[in-house]
């Protein structure tokens, strides 16, 4: 897999993608109909596309050419240094093969000037938070509106700092 920049002609793979990822993940946790609604709205492709040139961010796939393995999407902030990842998703039947690491330091890497990164994450999602404190997140908090003001999903918050080698 090597990891680029998302173009408008991989937005409807894109959303495949979260679809699938969001399905396997989700459905157990909230219900497949709830997942659906979700999923229409938070990634529909006219939600996707205004990613595309969103100021201070990055919007990225793995791709091994064939298959889109991932995506991530992360905001920047430079009053405080904070990048924010909204999304890190990998694919079902290819997660545990480094492909949401790799996504992750490609993230780091776009914001030279980041001192820490802070995301959000559903606790049931068991998967996810091992994954987050395997890559050296912490929880420093809580929020009742993951994803968007309103959603009324409770989420717990993590934050890593960005250690940038000399």
């Amino acid at each position: 897999m090597f990891v680029r920049t998302v173009s408008s002609l991989d937005i409807a793979a894109v959303r495949e993608l979260l679809v699938a990822t969001w399905h396997d993940t989700y459905d157990a946790i909230y219900g497949a109909e709830r997942v659906r609604a979700i999923t229409d709205e938070w990634h529909s492709a006219a939600t996707l596309e205004t990613r595309l040139d969103q100021p201070h961010s990055e919007f990225l796939v793995a791709d091994d050419g064939a298959t889109l393995g991932g995506v991530a999407f992360a905001t920047y902030s430079p009053e405080d240094k904070t990048v924010t990842l909204h999304q890190l998703y990998v694919r079902p039947g290819l997660q545990g093969q480094g492909i949401g690491s790799l996504l992750l330091d490609e993230i780091e890497s776009c914001f030279p000037d980041a001192d820490k990164m802070r995301l959000e994450v559903e606790e049931a999602n068991a998967k996810a938070v091992g994954f987050y404190h395997q890559q050296g997140f912490a929880k420093v908090g809580q929020t009742a509106d993951c994803g968007q003001a309103g959603s009324g999903i409770p989420a717990a918050i993590y934050e890593r700092p960005i250690v940038w080698a000399d």
